[in-house]
């Protein structure tokens, strides 16, 4: 691997940059014309413009990508995470065109990123599943009954679905029929399949998940992580290792995991997904994500190792080289991420000037930004400005440290999430790990409303 082109944006492009700078490889952005001059073009050995802002014709425009690589004369693709991470269309595209996808095959993104297929094939390797359908729901059988079967209250979910989206929640027998053909209807408009599948719903679940990686003859896991604290679905904090998990079930997904990326000759990095009950001690696989999480950094904190120089080793052709018993975990990392948005006014995206962009420092401390001050948050993409990472001996002292990095994070001109990170990380749920998946629409007063 010579030269490098990133079909991504933002601060994953940036930190892909970095890594591929470290070792070697040529660098070759591309940027909308909304993001001339952004802090990915001035890192960057190399840039191409790839249309206007709309992502529909650039960052999602595989014809303009294709033809970026090709007049770049970059030999491989890295994909970052959203966008094209998981199109197993635009993966094929790459590979027909002699160039290395930094990914797993497109039949792996095609098996997992079909939910019910997924879960027929976690269940295969032996990994828990919660009660629900096997594979797609029969919309001309006795749906009512189905759902009898598994119990109130449940989850109706798109089979094509992902981060979070596609998910409608069923509290009793007289919602099913109504709530399934709306589900319906949104999984055709969002992923282009109606299909959808049942599963049970547990009550202050925790959102807990494996990082695995493999070079298609050995895999390991790196670890676990929470991502617990989130809003609408969407993850807002997360840290690893996941406290507060019995041992029993903590061995249970890594092992499994592991098995499943075996079972799916999975190569590269990829992430098995839990819900864990806590009343019942149980957890239960939600799905597994293709690509580079937005909280890698936390299993690099804790491991010390570079999740994207494994991607582009194994990519070019290398082999692991290790085992998991050569993979150690020490200490305790959060990480939070910083939105361009307004929490307490129902998170409504904050574009605008960055007037001033002061970031903490000091031992344990790393920030993922990308964008500087004097720079514009364009209101086109994903809010997201950056993640601010924190390491230390332990979860209190990895705490305590976060609470020090996010008084002395100073954003302004816009508003962000950073103030609410502040609010969360003083609450005694979170200090006692007792915080759940709705915790943030649960808590009276939290985003500023009246108590």
């Amino acid at each position: 691997m010579k030269k490098l082109l990133i079909a991504n944006r933002g601060e994953i492009a940036i930190r892909i940059i970095r890594t591929a700078k470290e070792m070697g490889i040529a660098t070759v952005a591309v940027v909308s014309e909304a993001d001339r001059g952004s802090n990915v073009e001035r890192f960057a050995d190399e840039t191409h413009v790839i249309g206007p802002a709309p992502a529909g014709l650039s960052y999602l425009n595989h014809d303009a990508i294709l033809a970026a690589a090709a007049a770049s004369g970059a030999d491989a693709v890295h994909p970052g995470y959203g966008f094209l991470s998981e199109n197993a269309a635009f993966a094929r595209r790459v590979q027909e065109a002699g160039l290395v996808w930094v990914g797993p095959s497109p039949e792996s993104i095609e098996l997992m990123g079909d939910k019910a297929r997924a879960r027929e094939a976690a269940i295969a390797a032996g990994v828990p599943v919660l009660a629900g359908t096997e594979g797609v729901l029969d919309i001309e059988a006795d749906i009512e009954s189905i759902a009898d079967g598994i119990g109130y209250p449940l989850v109706v979910k798109a089979s094509a679905g992902g981060g979070g989206r596609g998910i409608r929640r069923i509290a009793s027998r007289a919602e099913v029929r109504g709530t399934v053909e709306i589900a319906q209807a949104e999984a055709l408009a969002a992923f282009g399949s109606a299909d959808v599948y049942f599963e049970r719903f547990v009550t202050r679940a925790r959102h807990v998940e494996v990082q695995i990686f493999g070079d298609g003859e050995s895999w390991v896991h790196l670890g676990d992580r929470d991502c617990s604290m989130q809003r609408r679905q969407q993850k807002v904090i997360e840290e690893a290792p996941a406290p507060s998990l019995p041992d029993a079930i903590r061995a249970q997904m890594r092992e499994t995991s592991v098995e499943l990326a075996r079972q799916s000759q999975y190569i590269g990095a990829g992430t098995v997904e839990f819900l864990y009950d806590p009343v019942r001690e149980e957890v239960a696989f939600i799905e597994m994500n293709t690509r580079l999480q937005v909280e890698h950094p936390i299993s690099e904190a804790i491991t010390g190792i570079d999740l994207v120089r494994e991607q582009l080793r194994v990519a070019s052709g290398e082999r692991l080289g290790y085992t998991q018993d050569d993979i150690t975990f020490e200490g305790h990392a959060f990480e939070f991420r910083i939105n361009a948005e307004d929490p307490e006014n129902n998170f409504m995206p904050s574009p605008g000037l960055i007037e001033t962009l002061e970031l903490s420092g000091g031992p344990g401390v790393r920030s993922d930004f990308g964008f500087s001050a004097g720079q514009t948050v364009m209101p086109f993409y994903d809010s997201l400005l950056g993640k601010v990472v924190v390491w230390a001996a332990d979860r209190e002292q990895a705490r305590a440290r976060a609470i020090r990095v996010l008084d002395e994070t100073q954003i302004s001109g816009i508003k962000t999430t950073v103030p609410l990170m502040r609010r969360l990380v003083d609450l005694e749920d979170f200090s006692a790990a007792e915080h759940y998946t709705t915790y943030i629409e649960s808590v009276p007063g939290l985003l500023g409303e009246p108590s």
